[in-house]
C-alpha cells in the first residue's frame, strides 16, 4: 500500500470512529439518518456542483446506475447500523459490523476482480479480522443485554452491507472514473430521499431529535461524508483487498470511545484485539 493510500485511509478510521461514536450517543434511528443525510446535502451540494460544472462532465446511464445503487446500499448500511446500536453496545456492533465487511469485501474482491494482494498482506488482513472478532464475540458475553442476539445480528447484516457497497463503490470510482465526492453526494442525496417519506410521517419525531440532538446531528452531517471521501479516493488507485481490513483500524479508535467515554464493559479484552488489529494494518501497510 502506498504512503498516500495509507494517510488517507488512517484520516478516515479517525473520522470514521468519531461520527460513530457520536451516532451511538444520539441514539440513532431513522430520524437521525434522514437529518444528518439533510445537512450532508445541504453542505457538500455546492463542492459537487462545482466540480460537476468544472469537468463539464455528461453522466453516463451507467453511471447514474452506479450512482442510484450506492444510495439505495448506503441507506440499508444506515438504518441497520442505527438498528444495531439501539439493540447493543458501541464496542459489541461496530467491531463486528466493520470485521464482516472486509473478510467479505476481501474474498470477493479476490474472486471477482482478479486482486492478487501478497502474502503478507493477506497475513495483515487476517490479523485485522481476526483482532476484530476477537473483541467482538464472547461467548459469555451473549446474556449481557449489550450483546443481545439481534446487536450481533444487525452488527453482521450491516457488515454484509458494507461488503457490498466497498466492491460496488470501487468499480464507480476506479473503472467508471465517478468522482468520490460526486458519488458520495449522490449517495447522500439519495438516501435523503429514500428515508424522506418516513421522515414527513414522522415530523414530530424528527422535530424532537434536532431539538435534543442537534450537535451530533451536524457533526455526523459534517464527518460522515468525510471519512468515506477519503476512503473512496484511497480506492481509485489502491485494490479493495488493502483498503477495506486497513481502514477498520477506525475500530481500535471506535472501541476506547466505547469503553471510556460511554463506560461500555471488556476494555483490556477488546484492547488486545485493538493491537492485534494495530499489527494487521502495518502488515498491510508493508505489503
Amino acid at each position: 500500500m502506498s504512503s498516500l493510500a495509507l494517510i488517507l485511509v488512517l484520516a478516515a478510521a479517525l473520522v470514521h470512529a468519531t461520527w460513530n461514536y457520536l451516532a451511538k450517543r444520539a441514539g440513532g434511528g431513522a430520524a437521525f439518518v434522514w437529518l444528518f443525510g439533510l445537512v450532508s446535502v445541504a453542505l457538500y451540494s455546492p463542492i459537487a456542483l462545482w466540480l460537476l460544472a468544472e469537468r463539464d462532465w455528461h453522466i453516463t446511464p451507467t453511471q447514474l446506475l452506479f450512482m442510484a445503487g450506492t444510495a439505495l446500499i448506503h441507506a440499508a448500511y444506515f438504518l441497520l447500523l442505527q438498528r444495531g446500536y439501539r439493540a447493543g453496545d458501541l464496542s459489541l456492533v461496530y467491531p463486528l459490523a466493520r470485521g464482516t465487511g472486509p473478510l467479505l469485501a476481501t474474498l470477493a474482491a479476490v474472486a471477482f476482480f482478479g486482486e492478487r494482494p501478497t502474502t503478507l498482506a493477506l497475513a495483515g488482513a487476517a490479523l485485522v479480522i481476526g483482532g476484530i472478532l476477537f473483541m467482538a464475540l464472547r461467548p459469555r458475553d451473549l446474556a449481557r443485554a449489550g450483546a443481545h442476539p439481534e446487536a450481533v445480528g444487525y452488527g453482521i447484516l450491516t457488515g454484509v452491507t458494507i461488503a457490498a457497497y466497498t466492491l460496488w463503490d470501487k468499480h464507480a470510482v476506479a473503472m467508471l472514473l465517478i468522482p468520490p465526492l460526486v458519488l458520495d453526494w449522490a449517495s447522500n442525496l439519495g438516501r435523503t430521499l429514500l428515508v424522506s417519506p418516513y421522515a414527513l410521517r414522522h415530523l414530530v419525531q424528527v422535530r424532537e431529535v434536532w431539538r435534543a440532538r442537534r450537535f451530533e446531528v451536524i457533526a455526523v452531517g459534517v464527518l460522515c461524508p468525510l471519512s468515506y471521501i477519503l476512503v473512496l479516493t484511497a480506492l481509485v488507485f489502491t485494490p479493495v483487498s488493502y483498503v477495506a481490513p486497513a481502514r477498520e483500524l477506525s475500530i481500535v479508535i471506535g472501541t476506547l470511545f466505547g469503553a471510556h467515554l460511554l463506560s461500555e464493559p471488556h476494555a483490556p479484552r477488546r484492547i488486545v484485539g485493538a493491537a492485534v488489529i494495530v499489527l494487521g494494518v502495518l502488515a498491510l501497510a508493508l505489503g
